[in-house]
């Protein structure tokens, strides 16, 4: 941990020129005594740093010195600039490390490349908190000391035990067999087994996680994106699921489509609209899907899918009916 730290200390003086030790502390994470501490080991160590004293005084390299990194040339270093944009790391506990992990990239460059690719990055946005509508990405916030556990048994192939709270239940405790973590649009998951069966835990409901010292039992090998797409599959079966007939606006099939979990069969009425058989996660889910489409779109099955919907834009009809 603390070489790491060094050669990040070494490389901040090299892009930025000169900094106070409060600065160097605040970017390392670290107190200003340490960053002193680091400063004479550097020094012990030949590397040719200095202080500079006075009101815009701090910390700087010698002209000229170079570290010793492995060079990367420009679309290497762009490629990855872009991919440490996302903030699929934060999920994971990684922030800290991401952000030391980029600037080593950008010192690695060749001089002529640095600036040219650090530019093009900062033309290039992934992921933005919101959207065109200024709608909000959806973050959650999990705590690195948690996180940090997870991780650990994760790599390590230990037990995991892990205080979580499942929905609308309250937390227990429970001890799993890490396999591995997913991210998917900014929510982390821990893939686990639990007394043999497979279980997936979003890493928001854990409130507690202490990695044990007893091995996992799981495979040596693992192909997460398989193991995800299987889970993902069961997920979609799940015993509330809802298969409904709709017919929908040829302009509205690809909204239904992109909503439903599947299309099991299609074809056109003589009015040109189409009927559909689409299945849903549950009742709250095709209610709310059709419910989007709004005229677009007529569920035909079940009755009570009918019923609700009826209901629900007969409240809706009353309410802006009557005047204010």
């Amino acid at each position: 941990m603390r070489a790491d730290r060094l050669v990040s200390l070494v490389l901040l003086l090299r892009r930025h020129g000169r900094l106070s030790a409060t600065a160097l502390a605040r970017e390392l994470e670290v107190s200003t005594r340490t960053v002193l501490r680091d400063v004479e080991a550097l020094s012990a160590a030949g590397v040719p740093v200095y202080a500079e004293r006075g009101r815009h005084g701090g910390f700087a390299l010698l002209p000229g010195f170079q570290t010793e990194l492995t060079g990367l040339n420009h679309d290497e270093a762009l490629a990855l600039l872009v991919a440490g944009s996302r903030r699929g790391a934060q999920a994971f506990g990684l922030g800290a490390a991401l952000a030391s992990a980029m600037r080593k990239v950008v010192d690695a460059l060749p001089e002529h490349h640095r600036s040219t690719a650090a530019g093009a990055a900062r033309r290039l946005l992934i992921d933005p908190g919101t959207d065109l509508l200024a709608r909000r990405q959806a973050v959650e916030e999990v705590p690195d000391a948690v996180v940090a556990q997870v991780r650990r048994a994760v790599f390590a192939g230990h037990k995991l035990r892990i205080h979580y709270a499942a929905a609308d239940q309250a937390p227990k405790w429970r001890t799993v067999d890490p396999i591995g973590l997913v991210t998917v649009r900014e929510q982390g998951y821990l893939l686990a087994t639990r007394s043999g069966e497979d279980r997936t835990y979003r890493l928001s409901r854990i409130r507690a996680a202490e990695e044990l010292a007893e091995p996992a039992q799981r495979p040596d090998l693992v192909d997460l994106d398989r193991a995800w797409q299987e889970r993902g599959t069961r997920f979609r079966a799940g015993a509330d699921q809802v298969t409904a007939l709709v017919r929908v606006h040829p302009a509205r099939r690809k909204d239904l489509v992109d909503t439903a979990l599947a299309v099991h069969a299609e074809e056109t009425d003589a009015d040109g609209w189409l009927r559909l058989e689409v299945a849903f996660q549950d009742p709250r889910h095709a209610e709310w899907a059709l419910w989007q489409l709004s005229t677009g779109a007529e569920a035909l099955t079940p009755p009570w899918l009918r019923t609700t919907l009826r209901d629900r834009a007969t409240a809706i009809a009353t309410r802006y009916g009557a005047p204010s």
